[in-house]
Formats: structure tokens, C-alpha cells, sequence
């Protein structure tokens, strides 16, 4: 292989999504470019290398040995091209974090954050689900988020850097006057024949209907369909109202007009949450919000996960078993969580902590 030029690192990026996408419409919605231009730009470095790199059938993309041979190169020079940029433009600006939805534990880490680093700027945005917002981190439009990372497509984590936040326990929403409303707790058995809503059809939350349908597996209780997304309290008050199904949530879920929140227990079901970021993101605010995440999870036990719970199996980015309790699976692909706290915060006025 042996390039004729300098090689635009927008080439490789896309070489890179085909790579791991292996199928150029998926790669394209991913890069927010049309099919056809990617595979133009495909094109074109074949030719600026003289290699092929991909095996193209009309059922199937397939990496050449080159196009193995390359894939690594690709992905070192868009992770450097990623923090120059980010090392010229975060040190003034302000770092765009994702709560997911009003009301939630994360907006305490964004309120200690904002403590410990008041010279910051840190902004709030709700993009109601990590899959949307990855979209958002990755076209540089968003910063950080917190989610179920391990639901995340494996090309995308490849992408991101994560620190594993809490075990959230699971929760189901009712209308007031559902059977199940009268009760503390929801045993998961008490739900076998419920329809449940658990996000699906919403491109946003995949990862949730995919947790969702883990848990109800066997269990009798059965997904709800895709449905529109319901936004606003009135609009979910009229949607529940009217289709009475219960709603997956979780434990610190807001209050809801004429529902009420129960937890499920038997098993206890938890939803691992994590703060996500791109790779090579550095910003004194991204310190901060690790900083605050780490605090406050140690001081309220939220990486101890309960007896008698329910993960996922084999999912990545969750810490290291404890001892004495079922293992969740495990992590794949060499995939650990990072520690819980990142190097110390930096003073006011220095340069830029690294982020990862």
C-alpha cells in the first residue's frame, strides 16, 4: 500500500464507519452523508492508496486484508484529528451535557459539577435517550450524556469513552387506579401478561427497549409496540389515560400526573448508567462532571449493586464483579469501566484536563 498523497482525514473517517458498520447505508445515516458520496469517497481512496478495501457483494461488505491492514491506522488519525480539535476550541467553551430527561438523578452531578467548577460553563440538554444523543456526540453537536453504554452498537463504543456511574433500580409507572397501583412494590411475576411500554419505535432509546426486552424474556410480559412518543406531562398524562399500560422507568423517574411510580422488585432489576463521551474530549467541565459523578456515587453507594438483582448477561463497561454476588456477565472485548473518578480537578485558568 502505498499512498501517492496526503490522505484527507474525512476519507478515513468514512473508510472507518464502512469499516465497522460493514453495510454503507448504516455508515452514511451514521456520518449524516448521503450513500452516494460516502461511496465516492470510498472510491477515491482506494485510488489515493491503489488498494481495494472492501469486498462489495450485493448482500454483504467485507474488509480486504488491506482494508484490515488499514482500519487501525484510520482510527488512530480520526481520534488525533478529534482532540486537536478539541484541544483548540474547549478551553472557552461551553460543554453541552446530556440529562436524558427532566427530573433525574443527573441533574445533581450537573449541579456539583457546576460547584466545583464555577468558572465553567456546563449546559443542559435532554435528548431522551443515549442512542440520540451518541448521534449528537459524534456529529459534535453534544458532549457528554448518561445511559446504558453496554446497549450502545459495539462500532460506536469504539468510539467513546465511558465511566460506569450507578446500578439505577427499575420501576414501573402506573395509572393511579391500575390493580397493581395499591402495592409498594411490583414483583416482576405480577407483571406476566401486562403489555408494557418500554420506548419502542423511538430511534432515540433503543438501548432501553433493548434492556426492556432482556428483562421480560420468560417472564410472560409481553412488549408494548411502537407507539409515538408521548412529549410533555399532559400529552404522557392522555397517552397513559387512554392506553392504561404500564411504563418501564426507573426508581428517580419525575412524578407524573394521575400515575404513580412503583418499584419492581424479586428480582430487583438495575439499569446500568454510565457517563459517555467521544474519545479524546478534553474540557476542564468534563473533569468536573467525573469528578462530581465519583463523589456523589461513593457517597450514596451507587456502584454497590443489591442482592437479589437482575442485570443483563455479557454486558460491556460494567466495574468489576463483587465478591459474594451473581455476576452480571462481565464485560466483552476486554470492555472494563474506567475508575470511578478521573485525575484531580485543575485549578481555574490552567489548561484543559484530559477527559477519558
Amino acid at each position: 500500500m502505498a499512498p501517492s498523497s496526503d490522505i484527507d482525514p474525512r476519507l478515513l473517517r468514512a473508510f472507518t464507519a464502512v469499516a465497522e458498520e460493514l453495510h454503507f447505508t448504516r455508515a452514511a445515516a451514521r456520518l449524516y452523508v448521503a450513500q452516494q458520496a460516502l461511496s465516492r469517497d470510498i472510491r477515491r481512496l482506494e485510488r489515493e492508496l491503489g488498494a481495494e478495501l472492501f469486498v462489495r457483494t450485493t448482500r454483504q461488505v467485507a474488509l480486504t486484508p488491506e482494508g484490515e491492514r488499514l482500519l487501525p491506522y484510520a482510527r488512530r488519525v480520526s481520534a488525533a484529528h478529534d482532540e486537536l480539535r478539541d484541544a483548540f476550541r474547549s478551553a472557552h467553551r461551553p460543554l453541552l451535557v446530556d440529562l436524558n430527561t427532566p427530573g433525574l438523578v443527573q441533574e445533581r452531578i450537573l449541579r456539583r459539577a457546576r460547584e466545583l467548577a464555577p468558572e465553567q460553563e456546563l449546559m443542559a440538554r435532554f435528548e431522551s435517550g443515549l442512542t440520540g444523543a451518541v448521534r449528537e456526540i459524534l456529529a459534535g453537536r453534544l458532549d457528554t450524556s448518561f445511559g446504558r453504554y453496554g446497549g450502545l452498537d459495539a462500532g460506536l463504543r469504539t468510539r467513546l469513552d465511558a465511566q460506569f456511574v450507578r446500578y439505577e433500580p427499575m420501576a414501573v409507572l402506573l395509572p393511579d387506579d391500575h390493580p397493581l397501583a395499591d402495592l409498594p412494590e411490583v414483583p416482576l411475576a405480577a407483571l406476566a401478561g401486562e403489555r408494557v411500554y418500554a420506548g419502542a419505535g423511538n430511534d432515540r432509546t433503543p438501548e432501553w427497549t433493548d434492556l426492556a426486552a432482556r428483562l421480560f424474556a420468560g417472564r410472560g410480559i409481553e412488549l408494548s409496540p411502537p407507539a409515538p412518543l408521548a412529549v410533555g406531562h399532559e400529552e404522557f398524562r392522555r397517552v397513559m389515560a387512554k392506553n392504561r399500560h404500564p411504563v418501564l422507568v426507573v426508581v428517580d423517574f419525575p412524578h407524573m400526573p394521575d400515575c404513580v411510580l412503583r418499584p419492581l422488585v424479586d428480582p430487583v432489576p438495575l439499569s446500568p448508567v454510565s457517563l459517555v463521551w467521544r474519545k479524546g474530549l478534553r474540557h476542564p467541565g468534563l473533569d468536573a462532571l467525573r469528578t462530581a459523578a465519583a463523589e456523589i456515587g461513593a457517597r450514596e453507594g451507587w456502584q454497590a449493586r443489591p442482592p437479589a438483582s437482575w442485570l443483563p448477561a455479557d454486558e460491556p463497561g460494567l466495574p468489576v464483579d463483587e465478591p459474594g454476588l451473581p455476576a452480571p456477565g462481565g464485560s466483552r472485548s476486554g470492555e472494563r469501566a474506567r475508575p470511578a473518578g478521573p485525575a484531580p480537578l485543575e485549578r481555574a485558568g490552567s489548561e484543559p484536563g484530559v477527559g477519558r
